[in-house]
């Protein structure tokens, strides 16, 4: 998997465009905002906002749209970096940095798979920038390749 390419995507550029991504937020039962956005190769970066519903199990994480919105724009794989932040609205950001959830890094993974990257993926809060691989957050990852 190519690990170095991400070196590439401006940290934060990255950062403003989740930040942004995150005010469109529809959180109206938790309150928590969280943006997501993603940079591919060429130099897109496609961001996602999560979207509550009252029907709490068919909630959609901010990675989840964002990867959703990139595959229905013909992405399949090249992702090199991926940005988080979140928190209660008017104070995204504050706090413990956010960290996608288990079916987030599986999307993600997903689309990375489909290109053979495994991107540095970005966790923001005011004080604290994490970084690790997105195959440090997912070890053991399945695949596409598992299927063949």
């Amino acid at each position: 998997m190519d690990s170095g390419a991400a070196l590439t995507v401006d940290r934060d550029a990255l950062l403003a465009a989740a930040r942004n991504a995150a005010a469109q937020a529809y959180a109206p039962y938790s309150g928590f905002h969280v943006g997501a956005a993603l940079a591919f190769a060429d130099g897109a970066i496609v961001t996602g906002a999560n979207v509550e519903n009252a029907s709490y199990g068919l909630t959609l994480c901010a990675e989840t749209v964002a990867v959703g919105k990139a595959m229905a724009d013909g992405r399949r794989g090249a992702l090199l970096a991926v940005a988080v932040i979140g928190g209660k609205a008017g104070a995204v950001g504050r706090g413990d940095p956010v960290t996608p959830c288990g079916r987030c890094r599986q999307v993600l993974t997903e689309l990375a798979q489909l290109g053979g990257t495994d991107p540095t993926v970005w966790y923001f809060s005011e004080s604290t920038v994490l970084e690790l691989r997105l195959s440090e957050l997912l070890p053991h990852a399945f695949g596409p390749a598992n299927l063949g």
